[in-house]
C-alpha cells in the first residue's frame, strides 16, 4: 500500500492512504472514462469573472448583456467545455466563476472569447490551472 503524508499546519497533521488494492473501492474503469490520475483527480482550468473595465450603465443594455451571456454558458455546458459555473453571492470585484473541462489555459482563454460580456469589456477573465476531483465530470 502506497501511503501519502499531508502535513497541515493548523492543529494536527493528517495522513491519507491511496491503495492499488480493490479493496479500496477505487474503480478503475470509471476512472479511465472520466481520464482520472491514480489519485482520482485531472486537470481542469479554473476562471474567475471579475468586473471589467467597460461596466454596462445602462440597464437595458446590462440586461441585454447578461442574457447573452447567460445563452453563452448555456452554450458551452452543452457542449461539455463548462463544467460548472455561477455568480458569488457579494458585490465584490470576483463575480463568478468557471470550471473548463479542458487542459489548457489557452483552450480556456478562446472559449472565454466567445463570451459577450468578455467582449464588450463588462467582464473579464482571470484563467488558473485547477487539479481537482475527476467524479467532478459526474
Amino acid at each position: 500500500m502506497q501511503t501519502v503524508e499531508i502535513e497541515t499546519n493548523r492543529l494536527n497533521s493528517a495522513s491519507v492512504s491511496i491503495s492499488d488494492t480493490s479493496d479500496t473501492g477505487y474503480n478503475h474503469e470509471l476512472a479511465e472514462e472520466l481520464g482520472a490520475d491514480d489519485y482520482g483527480m485531472r486537470q481542469y482550468v479554473m476562471a474567475f469573472l471579475k468586473t471589467g473595465p467597460n461596466p454596462s450603465t445602462d440597464s437595458t443594455e446590462a440586461m441585454k448583456l447578461q442574457r447573452t451571456h447567460l445563452d453563452n454558458i448555456r452554450r458551452m455546458a452543452e457542449a461539455g467545455d463548462l463544467l460548472l459555473a455561477g455568480p458569488f453571492m457579494d458585490d465584490g470585484e470576483v463575480r463568478g466563476i468557471y470550471v473548463f473541462d479542458v487542459r489548457t489555459v489557452e483552450e480556456a482563454r478562446k472559449l472565454t472569447e466567445t463570451d459577450p460580456a468578455i467582449r464588450a469589456g463588462a467582464l473579464e477573465m482571470e484563467l488558473h490551472p485547477w487539479y481537482g476531483s475527476a467524479a467532478l465530470m459526474k
